[in-house]
């Protein structure tokens, strides 16, 4: 890994953060509030939040096992992403590298940031080739995105293919996680001390039920996270985001049995989808969702939707042509799914 000052945008290294109220005052006990210019009316929300959420990481940190230092939470995992570039990468001068079909918001945030954007299609069989990866590297390639169990083809790659990666790169590697806790793969985030180019992503959205608040998580080395928090907006996580996560992460007994029925449902439904003859392929799936190849996409979509049932339509996305995705439901929306397809003429 190159040194993190030749990572880092020159203007970034030379920022001095803002500083806010609630940054000014460390370890001091307080019960009279009257620096930042706040109503002092107590309505629940009438106090700014905790900037670097604080409590919300002490819980994250034993169950992630990464230490809080090294966890950045965002206005969901778009926020991060959207760090990356403003930290790291030089608008109209740097690029970025990252595997095709994947996540689509690496891409927008390229572009919104003005950063070129350089993709490298799958395999067929939706693995990537790690040498192409880094083939389409050059001198000012800053950051390579590698979404793992990967979205839309819903397969995690193999943990030597992204060491491979890590290995033989230069500068930062992003492991978007978000489906991590529905595979049983060993995860990336434990390990930040092996590769100290490495950012790993990952999300209340998913497993834990909690799309609505928009929380998300980067784990990385102290470095770069001190960077994530100096650019980052002073309040970027709300007091009601914050409240009901430390409420959903003191009962994690909810988070293993909605995974246990989700991945009983994934099978079923599979299985199910396996034998309609309107399903011409399953793909392997290590995440909440997967892709059926249909023999005519478009249209089955459209019926879908007139019976009121939506799914992912992906049939113009590079190699998932006549593909729908198909998010694992309750087993009543996975019986409604099911009944309307075996009606479909």
């Amino acid at each position: 890994m190159k040194e993190l000052k030749e990572l880092v945008r020159p203007n970034i290294w030379a920022l001095k953060p803002y500083s806010c109220a609630r940054d000014e005052f460390k370890g001091v006990k307080a019960d009279v509030f009257i620096d930042a210019n706040e109503n002092p009316y107590n309505n629940n929300v009438n106090r700014y939040p905790d900037p670097l959420q604080e409590k919300v990481k002490s819980l994250i940190s034993p169950l992630k096992g990464v230490p809080a230092d090294n966890i950045f939470l965002g206005n969901g995992s778009d926020e991060a992403i959207d760090i990356v570039f403003r930290v790291f990468c030089c608008p109209g001068v740097d690029n970025v590298v990252a595997i095709n079909p994947t996540y689509g918001m690496y891409q927008v945030c390229a572009e919104t940031n003005d950063v070129e954007y350089r993709s490298v299609l799958l395999n067929y069989d939706y693995s990537f080739s790690p040498e192409s990866l880094l083939a389409a590297c050059d001198e000012n390639t800053k950051v390579i995105f590698i979404c793992s169990p990967n979205n839309p083809t819903g397969n995690a790659f193999t943990r030597e293919s992204i060491e491979t990666v890590l290995n033989g790169f230069e500068g930062l590697v992003v492991v978007d996680e978000a489906y991590s806790d529905f595979c049983g793969q060993r995860p990336f985030r434990l390990d930040l001390d092996r590769y100290p180019n490495i950012i790993v992503l990952n999300t209340f959205s998913k497993a834990w039920g909690a799309a609505g608040i928009r929380l998300g998580m980067a784990f990385a080395s102290k470095e770069i996270i001190g960077f994530f928090n100096k650019v980052k907006y002073p309040y970027n996580v709300n007091v009601l985001t914050q409240k009901k996560a430390v409420e959903i992460l003191t009962d994690t007994a909810v988070l293993q049995r909605h995974i246990a029925m989700i991945l009983e449902e994934r099978s079923s439904i599979m299985q199910a989808f396996s034998v309609l003859p309107i399903c011409e392929r399953i793909y392997p799936t290590d995440a909440n969702f997967f892709l059926a190849k249909m023999t005519d996409a478009d249209k089955i979509y459209r019926y879908l939707v007139e019976k009121g049932i939506i799914v992912r339509n992906r049939n113009h996305v590079v190699l998932c042509e006549n593909c729908l995705r198909v998010t694992i439901g309750t087993k009543e929306e996975n019986s409604k799914l099911l009944s309307a397809l075996r009606q479909y003429k």
